[in-house]
C-alpha cells in the first residue's frame, strides 16, 4: 500500500494490522507527532481502533522511518554552487557516494578508501583543498591496480593529470547534472505515466 498523504496514519495502521507491505509520506512535524506515534501505538498494541477487533490484533512487528535531508548543493550570495553547510563530512562523503554509484564503506586502514564501487575501485570525498603534496602521499599507498575518484571542492592546477590511476572531480560540478538542486519542490521527471481503463 502507498499513501503518500498519511496523515493521522490509518492506512499503514491498518496495513500493518493485516500483515501487509505498506509506504506512507508525511511532511513536517506531523510526521512525528502523528504518524509515527500511531505506528508505535500498533506495534506496542496499545491501538485498539478501527480492525483491531476483527483481526485479533495484540501488537508486534515493526517499521522503519526514513527523512529526507536537505539539498545537498546551493546557490550562495554570488549565484555560486557551494555545498550545503548542513552536511558533516560523513553526511557528504556517503550523499557523494550514492550519486557515483559507489557503496560508502569507510576502511578502517586507509582514509582514502571510504567508498568501494568495485575490488579495485575507490571514492575519496573531502572538503579541503587537494593540493600536489597530498595527492602523491594518497598515490603512494596505492596499488597498481587500484584506482581513486577524489571529489574534492578546489585543487591545485594540474593535479587532475598527475596520476593515471587518480581521478579529480569538483563537487559541485559532478553532481549538478545528475539532480536538481537548491529548490524545495522537485518535478518527477514521469515520461511515459501508466495508463489505466475506466474499469
Amino acid at each position: 500500500m502507498l499513501d503518500s498523504f498519511l496523515g493521522s496514519g490509518t492506512t499503514c495502521a491498518v496495513a500493518q494490522k493485516m500483515g501487509r507491505k505498506y509506504i506512507g509520506i508525511e511532511m513536517g512535524d506531523h510526521a512525528y507527532t502523528h504518524c509515527k506515534k500511531r505506528l508505535d501505538m500498533v506495534i506496542s498494541g496499545e491501538d485498539k481502533g478501527g480492525i483491531s477487533k476483527s483481526v485479533d490484533w495484540t501488537g508486534g512487528g515493526g517499521y522503519r522511518f526514513y527523512e529526507l535531508t536537505p539539498t545537498l548543493i546551493n546557490k550562495d550570495e554570488f549565484g555560486e554552487y557551494v555545498i550545503n553547510p548542513t552536511y558533516s563530512a560523513e553526511m557528504l562523503a556517503g550523499a557523494v557516494a550514492l550519486h557515483e554509484g559507489f557503496t560508502y564503506e569507510p576502511d578502517g586502514e586507509k582514509f582514502w578508501k571510504q567508498s568501494h564501487s568495485s575490488e579495485n575501485s575507490y571514492l575519496f570525498v573531502t572538503t579541503r583543498h587537494l593540493s600536489a603534496t597530498f595527492l602523491e602521499s594518497i598515490a603512494g599507498g596505492m596499488d597498481d591496480d587500484e584506482h581513486l575518484v577524489i571529489a574534492c571542492c578546489s585543487y591545485d592546477k594540474g593535479v587532475e593529470k598527475m596520476n593515471s590511476h587518480i581521478t579529480v572531480k569538483k563537487i559541485p560540478q559532478m553532481l549538478l547534472d545528475k539532480c536538481e538542486f537548491d529548490k524545495s519542490n522537485y518535478n518527477f521527471n514521469i515520461v511515459n505515466p501508466p495508463v489505466y481503463d475506466d474499469k
